[in-house]
């Protein structure tokens, strides 16, 4: 007989990882059930415990606003709850290929934890059939119990985007699949709770992994059309973003911009839905494509500022860049997978020296990923080229006359995101 799911009134949930996804999601189920926030990061956990928040996206008065919620960073305490959600990170590795240690490893502490009826919920993204393929086993293995007879699965795809205010995990409609139509209700029912824009339920686990690795993937595709519009005007001499503004002006033409691609989302996911496309016997050339033009963007951003600089007579060897802005986007503390170390190392195998400023990142942080310490203050009047890679607000306020006082006299300025008026920089993307 198939073990019954836990009653409503006696949840006691666990959300495994408590980075971008896992923390949001914990402090909104700590608000209405009895929630373990578990990291195996310490330090992480006892910041927590302290009120602080290192990503930003949480303040300490929404942080005290779960008063059901408590930390912990030992994995004895997963067995007291019945619901575990799995919200670790799932990077690509060097090679472009899939990693899953994290989501493998969560999987088997949830395995050792787990108990008859109990439910585990994935957010982490993931190719579509992982979940089953992947994960259960693990679960199955570890705990010595039956999936769909002794315990449940669901998902339910995280939408989270870090260092947005506006579109939060309680305003973004959330996607739910269960493995069975008795665990689909539960899962459903259970993100209702938190999320006031509703819910869409799918048909299967599988359904649900592929509709998230699409979103990214959509966007993806889109963005390396406009970086390679970008390549192109760039060759004729045309200001690519007058032209997107002239075809904007059509209702139907869609407002993509070109950019460097980064971060834990649009510049991954892809990845996982072509690893399975591949294992599958499908070789995806449109995709694969679009990763390749945006993968290549920062060494385009590097080589034009080059050329700018040898157009002055600026010799490169020796030459100093100030690069402002390390974070994947704007108004985000998150390093992970910026395509601003690409202008970075391209810059420097310029022999230039290329500092980098970036209020929102912790020094620490850019050293550990990337062997980088960003500078505290810029000096005035002492760079040959000036790159705005990262709108950050601060940026954005000291404008075209606040970034260009850093630079010598001559110096380019260049603007990888529009965020200058045209007529104020050198040149942009």
């Amino acid at each position: 007989m198939t073990a019954p799911l836990p009653a409503r009134d006696a949840i006691r949930i666990a959300v495994i990882g408590l980075g971008y996804v896992g923390l949001p999601l914990a402090v909104a189920f700590g608000r209405r059930h009895a929630t373990l926030g578990f990291d195996i990061d310490q330090t992480r956990v006892a910041g927590l415990q302290r009120g602080d928040d290192h990503t930003r996206e949480l303040s300490q008065d929404e942080l005290r606003a779960a008063a059901h919620l408590r930390y912990s960073a030992d994995t004895a305490d997963l067995a007291d709850c019945n619901v575990h959600i799995v919200t670790v990170p799932t990077p690509v590795d060097a090679y472009k290929r899939p990693d899953l240690s994290a989501l493998e490893a969560a999987s088997r502490a949830v395995g050792a934890a787990l108990q008859r009826g109990g439910v585990v919920i994935y957010e982490s993204t993931v190719y579509p059939g992982a979940t089953e393929e992947i994960c259960v086993p693990i679960l199955e293995a570890v705990s010595g119990l039956r999936y769909r007879e002794d315990f449940h699965v669901g998902y339910s795809p995280e939408r989270i985007n870090p260092g947005d205010k506006q579109h939060r995990l309680e305003n973004t409609l959330k996607v739910t699949a269960g493995s069975s139509d008795a665990a689909a209700a539960f899962v459903d029912a259970l993100y209702r709770d938190i999320v006031e824009a509703g819910t869409h339920r799918v048909s299967s686990i599988r359904v649900a992994e592929a509709a998230k690795v699409i979103e990214n993937t959509q966007r993806d595709v889109n963005i390396a059309l406009v970086n390679e519009l970008a390549l192109i005007f760039d060759r004729l001499g045309i200001d690519t973003h007058e032209v997107l503004e002239a075809a904007g002006t059509k209702w139907n033409f869609l407002p993509f911009r070109p950019g460097l691609v980064g971060g834990h989302c649009i510049g991954v996911d892809p990845y996982y839905l072509t690893h399975k496309a591949q294992e599958i016997g499908y070789h995806p050339e449109v995709i694969l494509a679009g990763r390749r033009i945006n993968d290549s963007m920062g060494l385009h951003v590097a080589q034009r500022v080059v050329k700018l600089m040898q157009q002055r007579g600026i010799q490169t060897a020796g030459a100093r860049v100030l690069v402002l802005g390390l974070a994947f986007k704007e108004n985000c503390p998150d390093l992970r997978n910026t395509r601003v170390i690409d202008v970075v190392r391209e810059l420097q195998s310029y022999s230039i020296e290329v500092d980098v400023h970036d209020p929102w990142v912790a020094a620490a942080y850019a050293q550990h990923e990337y062997g980088l310490t960003p500078i505290d203050t810029p000096d005035a009047g002492a760079y040959d080229a000036i790159i705005l890679a990262v709108a950050h607000t601060q940026f954005r306020e000291l404008g075209a006359v606040g970034m260009r006082a850093f630079g010598k006299p001559g110096a380019v300025l260049f603007d990888v995101k529009a965020a200058l008026p045209a007529d104020a920089v050198d040149a942009r993307l």
